[in-house]
């Protein structure tokens, strides 16, 4: 081997040992980077409940449309179904759903219905017929009848709605605002567009 060989290789050598302690370096960089990345992104759940057709997502702030209407049904048919012996059920079944803001107005709201309900002994029943979700507002609206029945008289039917914020905070839901009202002129009538006060 001659010396100018020698030197050839040797040059070679080194040139490829700083080619791969450049890539080893940048390949760390990306690793780093990478590994920020996932520790600063918002982890998103993909779920697949049986109320529901297809896949839906759940983030730590938000949520997509068809969990907002299932979680709109789920508190419509709370709501709408209150008798004298499930309002105990149905207060500890939502208070932990409803916003510090609510909390105490329905409380007071299903204790006058319940009140009422003794007194006059009937029982509403409410059968949902329709869900929309209003992306301008981010509000739920659950549409059906209201069955009111007692001793000795007919069932009285009346259309009937609700009108349910769902926010979600920490992957949990959250309502924010919830409303009924016999029509939409009633509910304009009262000139209460975009109060949270709740009328169950």
């Amino acid at each position: 081997m001659t010396l100018t060989r020698f030197r050839q290789t040797w040059q070679s050598l080194v040139a490829e040992n700083r080619f791969h302690r450049g890539l080893l370096l940048g390949l760390l960089v990306t690793n780093l980077l990478t590994l920020m990345a996932l520790l600063q992104a918002e982890r998103t759940v993909v779920l697949v409940p049986p109320i529901l057709e297809q896949q839906v997502n759940v983030a730590r702030e938000a949520a997509s449309q068809e969990v907002k209407e299932a979680w709109g049904l789920f508190v419509t048919e709370l709501l709408g179904n209150v008798t004298p012996t499930n309002a105990p059920f149905l207060h500890q079944t939502l208070e932990p759903l409803l916003s510090p803001s609510l909390r105490r107005e329905v409380a007071q709201v299903l204790e006058t219905q319940v009140a009422e309900l003794r007194r006059d002994r009937v029982s509403v029943r409410f059968s949902p017929e329709t869900i929309q979700f209003d992306p301008a507002t981010d509000r739920v609206r659950v549409s059906g009848k209201q069955v009111v029945t007692g001793p000795g008289a007919d069932p009285v039917t009346r259309p009937r709605s609700y009108e349910i914020g769902v926010m979600f905070r920490n992957y949990r839901p959250v309502i924010t605002y919830l409303d009924a009202y016999a029509d939409p002129r009633e509910r304009q009538g009262r000139g209460r567009e975009d109060s949270g006060e709740p009328r169950p």
